[in-house]
C-alpha cells in the first residue's frame, strides 16, 4: 500500500531545522534545565476575562455548528478593524474566519495555486511557508532578502524569480528577523505584484508589535486592495495561540473559493471560541499594548546587551518579538553555534539555517523570558560567542 505523493511534496527535500528545538525539548524532560529562547509563543497566558467569556459562551449553548465563514458579528469587527487600520473600506464579506493563522495561510495558497504555478515567498521565512504553497502542488520559490541589506527584499530579485509565479508571501513585521519593511520596500514589492500580475499574500500576525514604524499593510496602497489576501490572528496579539482563531481578508470572490474549501475541510471554528475572539477584540488597542508592552522592553534589552560586541551583530529589530543575531564572526554556522551554546551553555536558539539560506550564520532569539531572566541569558550569550572569537 503506498501514501499520496502530494504530502511527500509538501515536506520538500529538506528539514525543517527544528533539531536544536527537539533536542533542546529531550533534555529537559530528562530533567536538565535549559533556557529556551526557540519559540514565539507569549510567556503570559491568555487573559483570564477572555476565557470567562469563552466559558460563559460555551455554557451558554453555544457549542453546535456555526457560520461556516464566521458569525457575523465577529466577521463585521474585523472588517471594522482592518478599516480602521488601513483605511481601506472592508466588509464582513471580505473577511473568512480560520482556525488559526496557519489554515488562514494554507487557504490562501489552496485557493489562488495550482500545480504548475510558482509560489514566491521571502526568505529567511517562518519554517512553514514553503510547505503551504507545495501542499497545493506548486512550486515554492524563495526570493532571498540579504543580511547586507538589512532583510529587504528587492523589487528587482521579485521580478527576477515571477516567471510562471501567481502568488508572493510576504511578512512584517518579520519572523524571523525582527525587520519590518520600510515603505520603499514595500511599495517596491507592490509595483512588482502589478508588474509580474501576482497575488500578494501578506502575513500580518505581528500587527501589533511594532517598536519603530510604520508597518505598512501592503492592502493599503493605490490598486492592491483587489490582488492582497491579509492574514491575521488573535495568537500573538491577545496571547490566544492555543485558541486557533485567525483570519484572511480578501476580494470577496477569494473568500467565496475560501468558504467552500472551509465546508469540505475545518467546517467552520467552534461558536465560544469565536465570541471569545469578538469579546478580545472589542477590548481594544489598550489591551492589546498590554500584551506587546514586555516584548518591546526586550528588544530594548538586547540591543543593550550587545551594543559594542565585537563578534555578535544584531539586525535592527523594529517589531515583533525576535531579534537576529549575526555570530559569523566567531567562524561557525548558525547550526555549529546553536549546537555548542546548548551543549556547553545550555541555551537553546533557534539557527538561522532554519529560516533560510540567507540567515546562514545567524541566530533567531525569542524574547518570551522574563526581562531579567533573558537578559542574563544574552549576556552568557555574547560572552560564549566573543569567547570563540579569541
Amino acid at each position: 500500500m503506498e501514501l499520496a505523493a502530494r504530502v511527500a511534496h509538501m515536506r520538500g527535500t529538506g528539514g525543517n531545522g527544528w533539531g536544536i528545538l527537539y533536542r533542546a525539548r529531550a533534555m529537559i524532560a530528562a530533567g536538565e534545565q535549559v533556557v529556551m529562547l526557540t519559540i514565539g509563543e507569549p510567556d503570559v497566558r491568555t487573559d483570564p476575562a477572555i476565557l470567562a467569556a469563552m466559558a460563559q459562551s460555551a455554557a451558554n449553548g453555544h457549542t453546535g455548528y456555526t457560520d461556516i465563514p464566521g458569525i457575523p458579528a465577529l466577521r463585521a469587527e474585523i472588517a471594522a478593524r482592518v478599516t480602521a487600520r488601513t483605511g481601506v473600506e472592508t466588509r464582513a464579506e471580505n473577511v473568512l474566519v480560520t482556525p488559526g493563522g496557519q489554515a488562514a495561510l494554507y487557504t490562501a495558497h489552496q485557493v489562488l495555486l495550482d500545480p504548475g504555478h510558482a509560489g514566491l515567498y521571502i526568505s529567511p521565512f517562518y519554517p512553514t511557508y514553503p510547505g503551504t504553497i507545495r501542499a497545493s502542488g506548486a512550486e515554492a520559490r524563495a526570493v532571498e532578502a540579504r543580511a547586507e541589506a538589512g532583510f529587504q527584499p528587492a523589487k528587482a530579485d521579485i521580478l527576477a524569480a515571477s516567471a510562471g509565479a501567481r502568488t508572493l508571501l510576504i511578512n512584517s513585521p518579520n519572523n524571523p528577523t525582527g525587520v519590518i519593511y520600510t515603505p520603499d520596500t514595500i511599495a517596491g514589492i507592490a509595483g512588482a505584484c502589478t508588474e509580474a500580475d501576482l497575488w500578494l499574500i501578506s502575513d500580518e500576525v505581528y500587527e501589533t508589535q511594532v517598536w519603530e514604524g510604520p508597518a505598512i499593510s501592503p492592502r493599503s496602497l493605490p490598486g492592491m486592495a483587489e490582488r492582497t489576501v491579509v492574514l491575521g490572528s488573535l495568537s500573538k496579539s491577545h496571547a490566544m495561540t492555543g485558541s486557533r482563531i485567525g483570519w484572511m481578508v480578501a476580494p470577496e470572490a477569494v473568500i467565496d473559493a475560501a468558504h467552500e474549501l472551509a465546508i469540505n475541510t475545518t467546517y467552520g471554528v467552534p461558536g465560544f471560541i469565536q465570541d471569545a475572539a469578538l469579546f478580545a477584540l472589542r477590548r481594544g488597542a489598550g489591551f492589546e499594548a498590554a500584551v506587546a508592552a514586555p516584548f518591546g522592553r526586550r528588544r530594548d534589552i538586547v540591543r543593550d546587551v550587545m551594543a559594542g560586541s565585537p563578534v555578535v551583530g544584531l539586525t535592527h529589530p523594529a517589531g515583533a518579538m525576535y531579534a537576529m543575531l549575526d555570530i559569523r564572526r566567531t567562524g561557525l554556522s548558525g547550526e555549529a553555534f546553536a549546537a555548542r551554546l546548548l551543549d556547553e551553555e545550555k541555551i537553546a536558539v533557534m539557527p538561522g539555517e532554519s529560516f533560510g539560506a540567507p540567515a546562514a550564520g545567524h541566530l533567531r532569539i525569542a524574547l518570551t523570558l522574563e526581562d531579567g531572566a533573558l537578559e542574563a541569558a544574552l549576556l552568557r550569550l555574547r560572552a560564549f560567542a566573543e569567547a570563540l572569537a579569541g
